[in-house]
């Protein structure tokens, strides 16, 4: 456990555009107008592992073989705060990525708590703001924490954060959350996000198996004509499909190995794809697959390989169309480790 001050934005913004639209007053976000009434009042706070056990899981962790399934969580009704409830403190349930010891990085599950907070508690007993004629509301979604309001007794609620004519927490609300002097409780680790060997070859920690989604959900192509190996220099990415993944709508493999394509492979490796053989007929999920990517992630097409099951390539250009092809044992090898 760690008790450590801290501090910074508590809301976090989404979809980071600013686009300006207009919208009439009857389309100003969802529950604009619309009361949630009292919150209910439950028993003494224990911790954020045991009330909110999944707050902030944006990111979706793979689960070990033979896991127990996590614990879901039963989240209280959020709502208006009772007038004979009076809080005295709050508390943040949420999730962070960190660098790991050692390489790569975990997924860690903070508590946060917050004493003086008379700001917050004016600011969430304030009305929803009322839409008037046309408004101007901005692109960006705003994700609320999960935030819990303690009593001198220990017993808590969920309070409803009013919202502005745009269907997002009022300004008042934002100010008082970011204004808040947080101290950190508790953390606990969750899952790796990002194991060191991933790190380490600068590939990501999990990948869609492309071929299998192209063909399945697309129209991919034949492959083009042969063309001059590519002059930039390629990242293997290696990923080991789980059987429950295999068939699935967009198949999500984890990290095997990888790193930098040694030259004479690359030129190998290239000369195979430039094939100009359709693919077979088949329709066998991959359990391993490879990705080919520019070294310095940007610039050139993407290229799939599966290393077994059907042994097809995709080729994805940066501009789209992507291409498909029949590959074989003899390509397969070259993207093996080693």
């Amino acid at each position: 456990m760690s008790r450590m001050r801290s501090g910074g934005k508590v809301l976090a913004v989404a979809l980071l555009g600013v686009a300006l639209g207009g919208c009439a007053g009857g389309n100003a976000g969802p529950g604009v107008g619309r009361d949630p009434g009292p919150a209910p009042i439950v028993g003494k706070w224990i911790s954020c592992a045991e009330a909110a056990p999944r707050a902030g899981g944006s990111i979706v962790l793979p689960v070990p073989s033979g896991s127990a399934p996590a614990p879901t969580g039963d989240d209280p009704a959020i709502g208006r705060i009772d007038p004979a409830f009076t809080p005295v403190a709050a508390v943040l349930c949420g999730r962070e990525i960190r660098p790991r010891a050692g390489g790569g990085t975990e997924q860690v599950a903070t508590e946060r708590r917050a004493d003086e907070i008379a700001a917050l508690v004016a600011a969430l007993r304030l009305p929803d703001r009322r839409p008037e004629g046309e408004i101007v509301c901005t692109a960006d979604m705003i994700v609320p924490p999960w935030l819990a309001l303690l009593d001198e007794r220990g017993r808590w609620l969920r309070p409803y954060l009013p919202r502005d004519a745009c269907g997002k927490p009022r300004a008042e609300v934002r100010a008082a959350l970011d204004g808040l002097r947080l101290t950190t409780v508790d953390t606990r680790t969750v899952g790796q996000v990002e194991s060191p060997a991933a790190a380490t070859a600068g590939c990501a920690q999990r990948w869609a198996d492309m071929v299998w989604v192209e063909t399945t959900t697309g129209r991919p192509g034949p492959p083009g004509p042969e063309t001059a190996p590519a002059a930039e220099p390629l990242r293997l990415c290696v990923y080991d499909v789980p059987a429950s993944e295999r068939g699935g709508g967009k198949p999500a493999g984890d990290f095997a190995y990888g790193g930098p394509l040694p030259p004479e492979r690359q030129t190998a490796v290239l000369r195979a794809l430039a094939a100009t053989r359709p693919a077979a007929a088949c329709a066998t999920p991959a359990s391993r697959f490879a990705v080919l990517r520019p070294l310095d992630g940007a610039g050139g097409p993407d290229r799939y390989v599966e290393l077994d099951g059907c042994r097809r390539f995709l080729v994805v250009p940066p501009g789209g169309g992507s291409q498909l092809g029949q590959g074989d044992a003899t390509l397969a090898e070259l993207l093996r480790r080693g």
